[in-house]
């Protein structure tokens, strides 16, 4: 086949990015080429490479996974209401269909196949290249598939790209315990040939210590009380018996491995932990980071402000916090936050935990300048979710007027939050969103969740005192008062949930620590919250009241059923493949 002159381009730019530093990774020139083409030029073998880097599903889409959770709800819907009021069905799964993506991940799979089939063709000068190329493969067959089984259980393994004459392309689920092998190998082999650094060009390819991240989290997950029911009898959905303290030692040195790397370390770049928590996500290339994918606001930006952002500054408000996570925050001092306590109820935003200022934006918080409609009616820059008395002097008389934040806002009467609270963390205060989008990297895996991974091992082993050390660390980094060596046995269980709920809030950890907790029918059912705040004019000053509230758009209750824990496959999955078996209660 030849390749025409109209196909040149793509092949020129992919060079280009490269000279010039910037991630390629979002490129897909391979659609102009033969097969024999790919395996014929060591440059579209990378490109084949890059573009299975694109199947991997960054957390900055418009619909986030925080919303089929406690964490927040999308307003616009899309499905999620579906998926967070027990709707769902194998016909149809609603917004998790942006999630798992079954035939997604198992067409990237193909792709990873066909690689390791036809890599050792490739007339590479420098034996190193085909190595590293292999070890990224091998990590992003690993991640792949490590999406689908947290979402479905033990799934098909497939090691071989099937043609379309080939008999024995419809296969059974493995066991889930020989998909935790597969992927925990996969990530040996990757850690294998992969640097430890990429640099240049290569920056936001796997290392070793991205492909031992994800065998920390996913060796994690599979010691975790989910895939270790009692009575399990299918061995598709979780382990049949067996030795589970060597589950959580494997998890505890996955862990373990990283940190005695020496390679990381939580990021501090200030004496300010809103600031610094805030950095985390803002700051390219710190220490923190393990795996992030780069974005590049001249190419393909993130349009995270914008899908966020309060409706006052024209932005779409899209996923906002709900009262049920935002209540859960500690006060500074490490104590519970109780709307009993009148102190508390009179100002629940005064006093809490530094991550949570870095985290919500609520009524009265500092935020950016408005846009020229909004200026005059805001000079400050501050967030408007109440409604507020004021003196109408001409009027000779007290009026209302709604924050300009709200579903009733004098900018925008649209996109508002329906909870009270939008999001803060990830947004970048110096973008002006309505226009432009954003280059802030999506952490795939940081320092802090290795940490959390290995204190929660310890815990299950019976090592508390290991465990309180790692979870203070994340606590005063955060600016909270270390645990005391007090908090033993459930309380210490509860305090490491509480840490791992709030230092990884909306880095699509919840979902997948509620189920694998077995607490998600609790968290997940029940009334989605709001606060109604209404500002008093008074003689000498204003009293502001907060109200908790149901979201009134939620006309069914959320409604998370055991059933839930693990997602149904499908129906045209099942429909193609008659070997498969449904997961229970579908």
């Amino acid at each position: 086949m030849k390749l025409q002159i109209k196909h040149l381009l793509p092949v020129c730019c992919l060079f280009l990015l490269a000279a010039c530093n910037k991630d390629f990774l979002e490129k897909k020139p391979l659609d102009a080429y033969s097969d024999r083409d790919v395996w014929n030029d060591p440059s579209l073998t990378q490109a084949f490479v890059n573009d299975m880097y694109s199947q991997m599903r960054h957390g900055y889409n418009e619909v986030m996974l925080s919303s089929m959770t406690d964490e927040s709800r999308f307003i616009h819907n899309y499905g999620t209401t579906q998926s967070t009021n027990g709707a769902m069905s194998p016909d149809d799964i609603g917004a998790f269909n942006l999630f798992g993506e079954w035939n997604k991940h198992y067409t990237a799979i193909r792709n990873t196949n066909l690689f390791f089939e036809k890599i050792g063709e490739v007339p590479f000068k420098d034996e190193s290249l085909r190595n590293r190329l292999r070890g990224e493969t091998h990590f992003l067959r690993a991640y792949f598939y490590h999406m689908l089984v947290k979402y479905w259980g033990g799934v098909p393994l497939i090691t071989k790209s099937f043609g379309l004459k080939d008999k024995d392309m419809l296969l059974p689920r493995s066991t889930f315990e020989e998909c935790v092998k597969f992927i925990a190998d996969e990530c040996d082999s990757a850690a294998k040939y992969l640097p430890e650094v990429q640099t240049g060009a290569n920056r936001g390819r796997a290392t070793k210590y991205a492909a031992l991240a994800l065998k920390s989290r996913f060796l994690l997950y599979a010691a975790s009380d989910l895939f270790n029911r009692a009575g399990t009898q299918n061995a598709s959905f979780g382990y049949v018996g067996g030795d589970r303290v060597a589950r959580w030692t494997l998890a505890r040195n996955a862990a373990k491995a990283i940190i005695d790397s020496a390679q990381f370390d939580l990021y501090k770049p200030t004496s300010d932990p809103v600031e610094n928590y805030t950095r985390i996500f803002m700051d390219k290339d710190n220490v923190e980071a393990i795996f992030v994918k780069y974005f590049h606001k001249e190419l393909l930006g993130t349009d995270h402000d914008k899908f966020n952002g309060p409706n006052g500054y024209h932005n779409w408000g899209g996923n906002v916090p709900l009262e049920n996570f935002v209540e859960g925050y500690q006060m500074a001092d490490g104590t519970p936050f109780d709307r009993s306590n009148p102190a508390h109820a009179a100002k629940p935003y005064v006093g809490r935990d530094p991550r949570f200022y870095a985290t919500i934006l609520y009524d009265g918080a500092p935020w950016k300048k408005r846009a020229t409609d909004g200026v005059d009616l805001d000079p400050i820059g501050q967030i408007q979710t109440g409604r507020y008395e004021f003196w109408n002097a001409a009027k000779n008389a007290v009026e209302i007027r709604n924050g300009l934040d709200t579903r009733q806002s004098s900018l925008e009467n649209w996109n508002g939050t329906y909870s009270g609270y939008y999001l803060r963390k990830f947004m970048d205060i110096s973008l002006d969103a309505q226009f432009f989008r954003g280059d802030k990297p999506w952490q795939f895996f940081r320092y802090a969740e290795i940490l959390l991974n290995y204190a929660e091992a310890c815990i299950a082993l019976g090592q508390e005192d290991e465990a309180r050390t790692y979870i203070n660390r994340i606590r005063t980094r955060a600016g909270m008062p270390a645990l005391a060596a007090t908090v033993t046995g459930q309380a210490l269980v509860d305090a490491y949930r509480y840490e791992r709920r709030y230092e990884l809030a909306f880095e699509e950890h919840r979902y997948f620590d509620a189920r694998r907790w077995l607490i998600a029918t609790t968290a997940f059912t029940g009334p989605a919250k709001a606060i109604d705040i209404y500002a008093k004019l008074g003689a000498d000053k204003v009293t502001l009241t907060y109200t908790y509230t149901v979201l009134a758009t939620d006309v069914l209750m959320r409604n998370f059923q055991d059933k839930h824990y693990l997602l149904p496959i499908q129906s045209d999955e099942m429909r193609r493949d008659e070997l498969l078996k449904q997961n229970p209660g579908y």
